[in-house]
C-alpha cells in the first residue's frame, strides 16, 4: 500500500463520513503555518515576502492545536516558513498526533538532523550504541554528537519521534545543481540527502515534496525519483510551479526576473507531466490517479481549495494557499463568507484571472479524491491506486549522478568563486571586496545557512557581468 493501512483507512473513513452526512464542504488536509520565518530564500516562494511585516510573529501552541481541532482534517501539514524554527514544534507535533491525526512536517531539511539527535538523546541507552556506530560510519553524525547523545535529554519536552502517523516531508526540487540554485544556497541538497538517510536508519517515514518549474528538465524529475527511491523514501508529492501574486512580485522586485520565464502555464504543465502516470506506476507518488490525469491534460477538474485550508498567524487564509483575498477568524466563517464560485477554472475558462495557470496539488488533488467532475470508474481507480501494492525501491537509482553541483565543483557559485580567485579579479579589488563574505559553511546543523541573504551571490555575479563587458 502507498500509505500504511491505518492512514489510508482514516482518510477514506473521513470522506465517507462526510459524504453520508452530505456535508457540502469539509477539510481534508490542514496547512498549518505557525510562523513565516525561514532560513532560506527559495526562488518561486513568495511566503516570506507576502508576510514580510510579520516574520517575527508566531501562532501560539494553543492556537495551532485548536486550529487542527476546529477544521477536523484527518491530516495536518505543518509548513511555513521553516516549521523546525518554531520554538514549540515538538509540542505542536506531539499535540496533533495525540488528537489522532496524521502529521506531515514540511521542511527544507536543514534542521532535521539536529531534531533527530535530540530524539536519540532522549532515548539513549547502551542498546543504541550499534545505531550510533552506524550513523558515525555513514558520516551522518560526529563523535562529538555521540558524546552529547550519551549525556541524555531530561528537559521534560517531547521530541520528534518515529511514528506511523508522521512523515518528514522534505522539500527537494531536483538534483543537486538545480535544487541548490532554486533554494539559493549551495550545500542544501547534500544536507537533505544526509538527513533523509539518517531518518531512514532511525525508522522515520520520509516523503519528498517537489515543485516543477519551466526550466526543470523532465528527465531530471525522473532521475530524482529514481535516486530517492534507491534511498527507500516512502513517497513523493509533486506539483507544478504556479505564478501566484506574491511569488511574481518577489521575482520582479528582488531578482529582476520575469515570472513567465520561470513559472509554468497550463499548457506547459501538461507537457511536463505527460508521463506522470508512468511515474506513478514506478514510484510511490502520493495523491490520486485522477489528479495525475488532470496534470497530464487527459481531463478537467474543478478546484476544491476549501478542502486544504491554510491557517497562519493572521487567521484562515482565503481563498487558497497561494492567493490571499482575506483572513478569517474561523474555518466555518471562511467557508460561509468566501464566494467560492468566483475562483478556479470551469470548462476551461478562468473565473479569476489569477487562477488561469493554476493546477497545483493543494487545489486539485482533493478534487480527485472527493469526486468533483466524477467519471465512471474513478472511485475504483483511486481505491486500487492507494490500497494497491507499493512500488518497490529502485536501487539502480544509486547510479544517478545526483551530486552534480557544488559537490563536484560545479555549483551555481563556481564561476563567481573562480572570478574572485583569479589574478585579474585580485587586481580589480574583487577579492578584498567579496572574500570577507566567503566564510566556511558548516551544513551539518543547518545553522550557517540560516541568513537567507543572497547578496553574496548577486554581487559576485554582477561583478562577473561587469568584467565580461569590460573585456
Amino acid at each position: 500500500m502507498r500509505f500504511p493501512l491505518a492512514l489510508s483507512a482514516k482518510i477514506a473513513g473521513h470522506i465517507v463520513k462526510h459524504k453520508l452526512k452530505r456535508t457540502p464542504k469539509f477539510a481534508m488536509v490542514l496547512q498549518l503555518e505557525p510562523l513565516h520565518t525561514c532560513n532560506l530564500t527559495c526562488t518561486g516562494c513568495g511566503r516570506i515576502r507576502e508576510y514580510s511585516t510579520s516574520l517575527k510573529d508566531m501562532m501560539s501552541l494553543e492556537d495551532c492545536l485548536a486550529s487542527a481541532q476546529e477544521c477536523d482534517a484527518p491530516m495536518v501539514s505543518i509548513c511555513g516558513g521553516e516549521p523546525l524554527i518554531y520554538p514549540k514544534i515538538e509540542e505542536c507535533i506531539d499535540g496533533i498526533l495525540k488528537q489522532g491525526r496524521i502529521v506531515y512536517v514540511c521542511t527544507n531539511g536543514m534542521f532535521m538532523r539536529k531534531k533527530m539527535k535530540d530524539y536519540l538523546a532522549s532515548i539513549y541507552n547502551a542498546e543504541l550504541e550499534p545505531t550510533l556506530t552506524k550513523l558515525v560510519e555513514e558520516k551522518l553524525i560526529s563523535e562529538k554528537d555521540v558524546e552529547t547523545i550519551r549525556k541524555g535529554k531530561n528537559d521534560g519536552r517531547p521530541t520528534i519521534r518515529p511514528s506511523k502517523w508522521m512523515y518528514w516531508n522534505v522539500h527537494v526540487d531536483g538534483l543537486e545543481y538545480t535544487h541548490d540554485l532554486i533554494v539559493e544556497r549551495e550545500g542544501v541538497f547534500k544536507e537533505c540527502v544526509e538527513a533523509i538517510k539518517m531518518a531512514k536508519i532511525l525508522g522515520y517515514q520520509v516523503a519528498t515534496n517537489t515543485t516543477v518549474y519551466k526550466e526543470t528538465e523532465v528527465k531530471e524529475i525522473e532521475q530524482m525519483f529514481e535516486f530517492f527511491s534507491s534511498l527507500e523514501v516512502d513517497g513523493h508529492t509533486i506539483s507544478p510551479g504556479y505564478d501566484y501574486d506574491a511569488a511574481k512580485k518577489d521575482m520582479v522586485k528582488r531578482l529582476g526576473k520575469q515570472p513567465e520565464d520561470f513559472f509554468l502555464t497550463r499548457a506547459m504543465t501538461r507537457a511536463k507531466f505527460k508521463d506522470i502516470q508512468k511515474w506513478g506506476e514506478r514510484f510511490t507518488i502520493f495523491g490520486t490517479p485522477v489528479y495525475q490525469e488532470f496534470l497530464a491534460g487527459k481531463r478537467e477538474l474543478t478546484c476544491t481549495a476549501w478542502a486544504i485550508p491554510t491557517r497562519n498567524i493572521r487567521g484562515w487564509k482565503a481563498p487558497c494557499y497561494l492567493m490571499t483575498d482575506g483572513h478569517y477568524p474561523s474555518y466555518q466563517e471562511m467557508l460561509r463568507e468566501v464566494k467560492w464560485e468566483k475562483y478556479g477554472v470551469h470548462d476551461g475558462v478562468a473565473r479569476d484571472h489569477r487562477c488561469e495557470n493554476c493546477m497545483v496539488h493543494c487545489g486539485y488533488d482533493p478534487s480527485g479524491a472527493l469526486g468533483t467532475n466524477y467519471q465512471r470508474g474513478d472511485n475504483w481507480k483511486n481505491f486500487r491506486y492507494n490500497f494497491g501494492a507499493k512500488p518497490k525501491p529502485y536501487y539502480e537509482g544509486r547510479n544517478v549522478n545526483a551530486f552534480n553541483g557544488v559537490s563536484i565543483g560545479k555549483g551555481h557559485l563556481a564561476e563567481a568563486k573562480a572570478a574572485i580567485n583569479s589574478p585579474r579579479a585580485a587586481m580589480n579589488g574583487a577579492q578584498s571586496v567579496f572574500q570577507r563574505r566567503e566564510e566556511p559553511h558548516d551544513h551539518k546543523e543547518g545553522g550557517s545557512c540560516g541568513s537567507g541573504d543572497t547578496a553574496q551571490r548577486d554581487e559576485l555575479l554582477s561583478k562577473i557581468a561587469a568584467n565580461k563587458k569590460a573585456e
